[in-house]
């Protein structure tokens, strides 16, 4: 996992709102998709109990990026973090707990 981050820029969850997301998926693999789900409702609890910082690899239009946040919640279509900032479902490729 930890070459994902080395490809990755790291970015402050602040300046995500900037980012501009396409509307493609990243996961093309359907058990994957679940894996990332499955793992995005893990850190969720772990956000809203224990409040525990995890880090976000996901992709915008200039590449990929990761954070390192707490996820207050995981929507359908969103990942929710503090501050009401939030980054497509469809462009996160790991969660890394």
């Amino acid at each position: 996992m930890e070459t994902i981050l080395q490809k990755a820029d790291f970015i402050e969850k602040e300046n995500i709102a900037q980012l501009h997301f396409p509307h493609t998926e990243v996961i093309t693999d359907e058990k994957q998709r679940k894996l990332r789900l499955h793992d995005l409702e893990n850190a969720t609890a772990l956000g809203n109990i224990e409040h525990n910082k995890i880090k976000i690899v996901f992709e915008d239009n200039n590449g990929m990026k990761y954070t390192e946040t707490t996820i207050w919640a995981t929507t359908e279509e969103d990942v929710v973090l503090k501050s009401g900032i939030t980054i497509p479902l469809h462009r996160i490729h790991r969660v890394i707990i």
